[in-house]
């Protein structure tokens, strides 16, 4: 791939990882909509890497609690805050791995991957995410978060299985619904992404270990940084948004770029 292809793939998905607009729909439409070939899985597990490593920096009081109390989760103990949130993350993250591999192996995941999907997807999950952040309670924060809220998150996170749907955006109208604020809710929603995007990295990573070469890793390392200066950036700017922005200029996009996916797919 040319410097410029890793660029755009990269800053899509970057950008669109945790802003709640669906970054696999959008890698899936880039071919079509550029001319550009599909970047295959190398640059996939790059880009998951660097993504990634964003949340993980900008996050990492939350993921050094975590960590730690991972291994007393391991002693079989929940007695800490690190333990109890590892636990929730380990609870919220289930769902999702289980439907995924169910989804893989029957071929369905490559079903999904058509404009109309994503265009019908980005405007019902778009209307939907507008609906929860109006109706949404805001007595809650994430240190609030409980091992039923978790499952709840969980579970909707399964629907962003669906491309166009969005991780970031499902699990951020789940927790709306459950009463979490804008920041604490999309709080939740990164941390959560973070064995997400690990386990789908090592998935895919499974199909690339083997058939690497120096060009390869080589645009594969591009791709990984440009993708983290896109991702922290995102991550940045909506967190600070969220102080006094709602989620609507996300829908507003969502619902446009769907309308036209749906126009374009069926005529």
């Amino acid at each position: 791939m040319t410097l410029f292809q890793l660029l755009i793939v990269a800053i899509v998905q970057g950008v669109t990882e945790f802003l709640p607009v669906s970054s696999s729909g959008h890698l899936i439409l880039l071919p079509s909509l550029t001319g550009s070939p599909d970047q295959g899985l190398a640059i996939d597990v790059a880009v998951h890497v660097g993504t990634l490593v964003a949340v993980v920096l900008y996050f990492w009081r939350d993921v050094a609690i975590a960590a730690k109390g991972t291994t007393r989760l391991a002693a079989g103990k929940v007695d800490t805050q690190g333990a109890f949130l590892a636990l929730c993350l380990i609870i919220a993250t289930i769902p999702a791995l289980i439907v995924g591999l169910a989804i893989k192996v029957t071929g369905l995941d490559e079903a999904m991957r058509s404009v109309a999907v994503i265009g019908w997807t980005m405007l019902i999950f778009g209307l939907v995410l507008y609906w929860a952040d109006r109706t949404g309670g805001t007595k809650k924060d994430a240190a609030q978060w409980s091992l039923k809220d978790a499952l709840v998150m969980g579970l909707a996170q399964c629907l962003a299985l669906i491309p166009g749907t969005s991780r970031s955006g499902i699990t951020i109208t789940a927790a709306r619904k459950l009463g979490y604020g804008r920041e604490g809710g999309a709080k939740l929603a990164m941390l959560m992404s973070i064995p997400v995007i690990l386990a789908s990295g090592a998935i895919l990573s499974i199909d690339v270990v083997g058939r690497a070469d120096w060009s390869m890793m080589r645009d594969a390392g591009i791709a990984a940084i440009f993708a983290f200066i896109a991702a922290l950036g995102a991550l940045v700017l909506m967190m600070r948004l969220l102080r006094s922005v709602s989620f609507t200029p996300y829908v507003i996009y969502r619902v446009i770029l769907g309308v036209i996916l749906l126009v374009w797919a069926y005529t």
